[in-house]
């Protein structure tokens, strides 16, 4: 009897974890693979591992918990708010000297709330910056903006700037439950008075909090090096046969229709002086629609046919995406040493009430460059910051199951 190498185990769900532990703590962000799956992936799938890589890696979870156990990690992102999070979360900083800098924040603010030092500041000028932000939430951030942009230590300024993305985002009038930017009522609008300085500062407690748990489990010299390449473009400074296992959560889709990286991170971006900060979904896999071709793939040939009878333009951004994907994975495929592991954490989702299978795509592809599959994990998705319906049709108020499980694929490199 032939054991399925893909089935349920509810071992993975995770429901009742601490996901924030250390600086995992640090900013939400969209679609984020919890800590406690890519720690079981490496404790499982790299025991003697010395190089871990992420090609998507967001805010770095894959990527602290390879430098917890002693592994160096490598990974790239285009999303600069995802690569600055990345980094602060996976920096050391001696907490005597960021102490002192808090001191001297906590104490500006002070000046500030009793009007003894009220600096002359400019408020940036980007497009809409009137639309999602109140005269007055402005001009507090162009504040903190100008304190955080004098600090000289690049460790402790990144610290500061990932406290200072997340209340630009939470004190802005989007709707924060969302991915996507969508202004809140007028209604609401008119209640809406956040506190900022309470906000960042909440925050600077919080990160430090998860810093000092971080210091104090990682006692080993591992590092972190993060890229801003694109993996379906090329593979960047990372050598053939380098790496003994990749840990990663690939999008779901081309951010314009499922998880709008871009969008999310918008108002922080603009607020960190990126450039172009509005066309990033547009920059990320999938991001352009591509002129439909046989990839000689039967699982993704079939699936991009069943959607193009539906629609022709859906079907031409899944195969974009798709294509992108396969350029990636061939990429990835060529750093990863004889026997290492690929690890990849995937979702199925659904577009014109097709099912993509995205998990037998993954394996596929994989076996393409020379993988065999070793299994796949069906996992419930209890704590996942992400959408869970879409709408298939365009139409208001029709709605469609996106996805319910995540499929954790392993592969092993011949």
């Amino acid at each position: 009897m032939v054991l399925s190498k893909k089935y349920i185990d509810v071992t993975w769900d995770f429901a009742a974890a601490d996901t924030k532990e250390y600086t995992h703590c640090y900013h939400n962000y969209p679609a984020m693979m919890i800590p406690q799956i890519a720690r079981r992936l490496i404790d499982r799938y790299s025991k003697k591992a010395e190089t871990l890589f992420d090609p998507y890696c967001g805010t770095g979870t894959s990527l602290v918990e390879a430098n917890l156990k002693g592994i160096n990690a490598f990974g790239t992102d285009l999303n600069p708010m995802a690569r600055l999070i990345a980094e602060a979360k996976t920096t050391l900083i001696e907490l005597q000297i960021l102490d002192l800098y808090l001191k001297e924040f906590n104490d500006f603010l002070f000046s500030l709330m009793f009007n003894i030092n009220k600096p002359n500041i400019i408020a940036p000028n980007f497009n809409n910056i009137d639309f999602w932000f109140k005269e007055e939430v402005k001009e507090k951030l162009a504040i903190i903006k100008s304190f955080i942009s004098n600090i000289k230590d690049e460790k402790i300024k990144k610290f500061f700037l990932v406290a200072f993305s997340e209340t630009v985002r939470e004190c802005s009038l989007t709707r924060n439950s969302e991915f996507k930017l969508y202004r809140i009522s007028e209604k609401q609008r008119e209640k809406f008075d956040p506190d900022v300085y309470v906000m960042i500062n909440s925050k600077l407690a919080r990160n430090r909090k998860g810093l000092k748990e971080y210091i104090e489990q990682k006692k080993n010299n591992s590092k972190t090096v993060i890229y801003d390449f694109d993996s379906s473009e090329h593979i960047g400074k990372i050598e053939k046969e380098s790496i003994d296992i990749v840990v990663t959560s690939p999008p779901y889709g081309d951010s314009r229709t499922t998880v709008a990286y871009g969008q999310f991170s918008r108002l922080s971006n603009q607020w960190l002086d990126v450039e172009d900060a509005s066309q990033i979904d547009n920059q990320l896999m999938g991001g352009k629609s591509k002129t439909i071709k046989k990839t000689g793939i039967s699982i993704i040939d079939k699936t991009i046919e069943k959607i193009a009878v539906k629609d022709e333009k859906r079907a031409k951004e899944v195969y974009g995406f798709f294509d992108d994907y396969n350029r990636s994975i061939a990429n990835v495929s060529e750093i990863i040493k004889k026997k290492g592991y690929a690890c990849y954490v995937v979702g199925n989702r659904r577009v014109k009430d097709t099912t993509l299978p995205t998990d037998e795509i993954t394996k596929n592809l994989f076996q393409e460059y020379g993988f065999i599959h070793k299994n796949t994990f069906i996992r419930n998705i209890p704590n996942k910051r992400m959408p869970s319906k879409n709408s298939p049709t365009n139409k208001t108020g029709q709605k469609s199951t996106t996805m319910n499980n995540e499929y954790i694929v392993i592969m092993q490199k011949q």
